[in-house]
């Protein structure tokens, strides 16, 4: 053996038969194939089992919860409920008969009085009656409120105060000769829309004096101001000078 592997030699022997070749193959083949038959069955009976495994793997996730229901919708509110009032009547009131009539009985119409309208009227009516009036006499209308009163304007600037067209003069009282009182009072006077003065407030005063001014001034007309075409009231400051001689 140690010579066969250790270098070339020439073989001792050799068989020259071809079917002893044949057989030994033969051989060898039903010997190998025992063996991987013996060794393949025995190996199938060892494997350890894999049914578990795969059925943990195959097992489907458990289904999510369902969801939570919707919440009640809310409660309206009730409704007020509508008390109907009973509806007045101007005319006659009619009632259920007891008994139902037998038959239906011919209309008689309604009694207007005279035949052919009123003793004195006109075919046709309303020559002296007034159209859309009401039975017994014309509804008195409410008349309309009348207009605010005009406010007086106040001359002076560019609102030039109306000319003057009648003057008295103050009569100078005897106790303030007497007693040497001299001076001047201002006044403050409302003319109305025709010119005249209506009312008068002093201003200035001397006590002595100022009856006399207020009397002169109430008589004093002016012409009418006229604004946008119309007469306004107005207001205007009046100076008297009281002198002694």
């Amino acid at each position: 053996m140690f010579d066969l592997t250790a270098g070339t030699i020439d073989r001792p022997f050799r068989d020259k038969h071809a079917s002893a070749t044949l057989l030994s193959v033969a051989t060898h083949i039903v010997v190998i194939g025992s063996v991987a038959w013996v060794v393949l069955f025995s190996v199938s009976e060892t494997l350890p089992e894999v049914p578990q495994m795969m059925a943990f793997v195959a097992a489907a996730p458990p289904p999510p919860p369902p969801p939570p229901p919707p919440p009640p919708p809310a409660a309206k509110a009730a409704k007020p409920t509508q008390v109907s009032k009973p509806v007045p009547t101007n005319g006659p009131t009619f009632t259920v008969p007891a008994e139902i009539p037998v038959g239906i009985q011919p209309e008689t119409g309604i009694d207007l009085g005279d035949e052919g309208g009123v003793v004195g009227g006109v075919e046709g009516g309303i020559p002296d009656g007034v159209l859309g009036g009401f039975l017994g006499g014309v509804v008195n209308e409410v008349p309309p409120p009348p207009p605010p009163p005009v406010k007086p304007r106040r001359v002076g600037g560019e609102l030039q105060a109306p000319a003057l067209i009648h003057r008295v003069e103050p009569n100078y009282p005897g106790v303030a000769v007497s007693g040497k009182v001299s001076g001047t009072v201002i006044l403050e006077a409302t003319v109305n829309e025709a010119g005249a003065v209506t009312d008068v407030k002093v201003l200035r005063s001397i006590i002595l004096l100022d009856q006399a001014a207020i009397k002169a001034v109430k008589q004093w007309r002016y012409q009418p101001l006229n604004l946008n075409g119309q007469p306004v009231p107005f207001i205007l400051v009046v100076t008297l000078t009281f002198t002694l001689r």
